[in-house]
């Protein structure tokens, strides 16, 4: 058993990366994006968060979440998502009663301030691109950077000038 441990701050902002099983890319299927989609829906009304930012990509996810003031429970929140959108996509489980749709760990990053924030944000969004699925951040539907833009954080065209701190960014 690992001695891992997680940094938990109640009503902390949190950026995770969330790996499917052997990194397959079941997030090609729409039908499958819908799935994780309503689980995110399903859990937020249970037990309430907020996604500042979040992509979808084939085989991963990045999202930024703020936490309810006094509640670090981000893990249960993740066991769920898991759980539910496990049911959904992979009808069968195996001698232990799990179904390969997610790897069982995932990293996360305690958020520190304005400028942690931002480069986490930057890096949810630009991760289409870096990973070579589409030319520019827009183009990718499954993010929110559109948004983003509706709000006035970023520019339509962000991310055709790629920094290099963007770049050398790695939280996978």
């Amino acid at each position: 058993m690992s001695d891992y441990r997680r940094a938990l701050f109640p009503g902390g902002c949190y950026f995770f990366t969330v790996v499917t099983y052997q990194r397959q890319p079941l997030f090609s299927c729409p039908d499958n994006i819908a799935h994780l989609r309503a689980a995110f829906k399903k859990i937020k009304k249970q037990r309430p968060f907020c996604i500042d930012g979040i992509v979808i990509l084939p085989d991963h996810i990045h999202t930024l979440w703020r936490l309810p003031e006094g509640d670090d429970d981000f893990s249960g929140r993740w066991r769920e998502l898991k759980k539910l959108t496990s049911k959904e996509i992979n009808k069968q489980s195996n001698e232990r009663n799990e179904r390969h749709v997610w790897q069982r760990r995932f990293y996360e990053h305690v958020i520190r301030g304005e400028t942690d924030w931002q480069r986490h944000m930057d890096y949810i969004h630009y991760n289409p691109v870096k990973h070579g699925l589409v030319e520019r951040v827009v183009d990718w539907p499954w993010s929110s950077f559109h948004h983003g833009v509706q709000k006035g954080r970023y520019e339509v065209d962000w991310g055709a000038r790629v920094s290099q701190t963007l770049l050398s960014m790695e939280f996978e």
